[in-house]
């Protein structure tokens, strides 16, 4: 309700408001604030405006970051209400007046995936006979005599025989050059590029449900998109609850600065796709140092109040088939959630605060600085190099765990992390990172209704692979040995020892430490290798089941042997007798 009065030559807009209380829909606390927007719109310029409105929200102690909207006698600890108060101003209108730019400057693209053209081939010939082509076309559209049609006409043929006499030329080369050693990395590249282009999964618009039965209605199919990725992510394995107790760091923080935000800006990879903001990390590198001031001011306001814009809690997720088994199931899917850029620029900087404070073990390879795949390659390869010329045997169990980031508990995220020595405040920064997370799957034919995530970590996060090393590292520390014993690169562990029953131990009492505190152990995909075996070596055992011996294993995408041999990768007859048949 507004009231317009004249005051002194003054005109006074009165606007008196109730907002929905606490514990209703958050759909209708938006549309009050959308209700308000429009009557504050419709107010002119110039006019002056008092709000007189139960906001029903606590907006917290103090005015710290928030001098210029409140005072410093609040009371009780802010909620979401009392959030959507004060913030709106820094995040939501900054973020809404980008998308309108960017709308009313750039356009909205259709979002439909451009067909893809082969134009590998192409040169300076075809180009110019294309462009003379298009040129004559343009002039027979302006006049429509006879000479203009048979002048494209004879063109157009022309360009035709460019095409076919490029096209033959670069397929012979191609072909001479994939059978000298220069060639075998594009014969490779080609191979791989060819096998995904041949599954292509955006296009799968049938699932399999449960019961393997094939759903084809668009309905069906986006409720069992849902139905899985929900099961998914707010489903704990069984675990013990800590009865132990760890001391937190109580202690100040700094304030967050502009060379921070500028770092972790540089860090960002541009081209990426956006969350359901809509606002590309592209947006805040054009705007240069005004950019970097307004992000320094909300990250601290973020800090100081502990609870981040609402918009950021929201994510999209996309399944990503895992090449492998029946497209058809979405078992056979990684779900990646696109997230708000901004908010994994909040991430970015509170992860390199982090790493400053936790040291994590140097059996942990992944994404640790100054460590990469190749280095734990390189280790395993070494040692096993090492038994084969001793004549020894040397026994590896490769660790499988089974959907690792998504069944992180998030009590033990925060209980690793205090252990770990990381000040309370940025526990409670990361608590606020997961708090009513919410995500819809976007597939092939169309998007599904909105859920809750309240279990692991968010796929697709800047700071969950750190996240995830800490917690690895707090849960291995009674069971892991040096390097390059146990070795580990995120959730990809291998075992290593000396005798079959040393190893077999020593999963036992992996297993068991994992397990005990919620993530589990995968007894199909766990496999073991014994390399330079002798006669009747046996197998190894899980809880009194077989794990699967194998010969060779793909060891962070490098293929590993028995027979101690870790030199050149076998070739894809298959694939390479695609390529020379049907290219």
């Amino acid at each position: 309700m507004s009231l317009k009065l004249e005051f002194e030559g003054v005109m006074l807009n009165v606007v008196s408001g109730y907002a929905s209380q606490v514990g209703c829909e958050l759909g209708e606390k938006e549309r009050f604030w959308s209700e308000l927007d429009e009557v504050m719109e419709s107010i002119p310029t110039g006019e002056r405006v008092v709000i007189g409105a139960d906001f029903n929200g606590h907006v917290g102690e103090g005015n710290t970051g928030d001098e210029e909207v409140m005072g410093k006698f609040g009371v009780k600890e802010r909620n979401l209400e009392g959030q959507m108060v004060v913030l709106p101003d820094d995040w939501e209108t900054t973020a809404e007046v980008i998308r309108e730019t960017g709308r009313k400057v750039l356009g909205v693209s259709s979002g439909r995936r451009k067909e893809d053209k082969e134009t590998w081939w192409w040169n300076e010939e075809v180009q110019d006979s294309i462009q003379r082509k298009r040129l004559a076309k343009k002039k027979w559209d302006m006049d429509r005599t006879e000479e203009n049609r048979q002048e494209y006409k004879e063109l157009q043929r022309r360009g035709k025989r460019e095409v076919s006499k490029a096209k033959q030329k670069a397929y012979d080369e191609l072909y001479t050059r994939l059978d000298t050693r220069e060639g075998e990395k594009d014969l490779y590249r080609l191979a791989r590029q060819r096998d995904r282009d041949g599954k292509d999964v955006q296009q799968v618009r049938v699932i399999k449900d449960r019961e393997g039965r094939v759903l084809t209605s668009e309905e069906s199919v986006q409720r069992r998109w849902k139905e899985y990725f929900e099961e998914l992510m707010n489903e704990e394995n069984e675990r013990e609850k800590r009865v132990e107790g760890v001391n937190s760091v109580e202690q100040k923080v700094n304030k967050i600065g502009k060379d921070e935000v500028r770092k972790a800006l540089k860090r960002m990879k541009s081209g990426k796709a956006v969350g359901p903001d809509d606002i590309p990390v592209e947006v805040w590198k054009c705007l240069g140092e005004a950019a970097v001031e307004f992000l320094a001011s909300l990250f601290n306001r973020v800090l100081e109040s502990e609870k981040m814009p609402e918009e950021w809690r929201r994510s999209v997720l996309v399944p990503i088939f895992k090449n492998k088994a029946d497209v058809q199931s979405c078992s056979n899917y990684r779900g990646i959630k696109l997230m708000s850029h901004t908010m994994k620029l909040w991430e970015r900087v509170v992860e390199v605060r982090l790493r400053k404070v936790v040291e994590i073990c140097e059996q942990q390879y992944g994404f640790m600085l100054r460590k990469s795949t190749t280095d734990a390659i390189f280790a395993l390869r070494i040692l096993m190099e090492k038994y084969r010329d001793g004549q020894r045997e040397l026994h590896c169990v490769f660790v499988d765990l089974e959907k690792a980031y998504d069944r992180v508990p998030r009590e033990e995220l925060w209980y690793c992390m205090r252990k770990s020595g990381v000040a309370e405040k940025y526990v409670r920064v990361v608590q606020d990172m997961y708090e009513r997370s919410r995500t819809v799957v976007r597939c092939a034919v169309g998007q599904t209704e909105e859920f809750k995530v309240e279990v692991g970590l968010h796929q697709g996060s800047a700071l969950s692979p750190f996240l995830f090393a800490i917690v690895m590292d707090q849960l291995s520390e009674e069971v892991r040995q040096e390097s390059p014993w146990t070795m580990m690169f995120a959730d990809d562990i291998v075992i290593c020892s000396e005798s079959r029953e040393q190893v077999e131990e020593n999963l036992e009492r992996w297993r068991f430490a994992l397990e005990r505190r919620g993530m589990k152990v995968s007894r199909s995909k766990t496999e073991y290798m014994c390399v330079n075996e002798r006669e009747g070596s046996g197998t190894v055992r899980l809880q009194g089941e077989e794990v699967k011996k194998v010969q060779e294993f793909k060891y962070l995408g490098s293929t590993v042997q028995s027979n101690g041999e870790c030199g050149k990768e076998k070739q894809d007859g298959e694939l390479v007798w695609y390529l020379k048949n049907f290219m």
